[in-house]
């Protein structure tokens, strides 16, 4: 009960306390990179605009991946960012299982200068889509 008068009475103060919640939120999602659908995905692969990285542990990696998806687990990307330099023209698309930890990973690339976007909803939008997979 308490909890309700305060907040009817300190409406302006949660107010702004929402909306810097929301602007937070809003701000760290984008330093992460802009999301794309399997769609938007499958045209940059096909015009040849995009590395995709797969950010999935060696076990999930190789039950199925994005056909031309290269395997750097998100345990290992601070020692591997390197490899990534012969691609710093093309975008870098992140995919992991769910669409969770493309976030971190995806700040520590736009950090390194990269063009980064993450796939959203992961590996499993991909197969809900019903899109081909390949065993690497």
């Amino acid at each position: 009960m308490d909890f309700f008068v305060f907040i009817s009475e300190q409406w302006l103060l949660v107010s702004v306390l929402l909306v810097l919640i929301y602007v937070f939120a809003f701000s760290e999602q984008k330093k992460a990179g802009k999301q794309v659908s399997v769609h938007e995905l499958t045209r940059m692969l096909n015009n040849d605009e995009a590395l995709l990285i797969d950010l999935r542990d060696s076990k999930e990696y190789a039950t199925g991946c994005i056909t031309g998806a290269m395997s750097i687990p998100v345990a290992k990307l601070d020692g591997r960012i390197g490899e990534l330099e012969k691609h710093r023209e093309k975008k870098i698309v992140l995919v992991d299982k769910i669409g969770q930890q493309a976030a971190p990973a995806g700040r520590k690339l736009r950090l390194a200068g990269y063009d980064v976007h993450r796939l959203r909803g992961g590996m499993g939008e991909w197969l809900h889509q019903s899109l081909p997979v390949v065993t690497p």
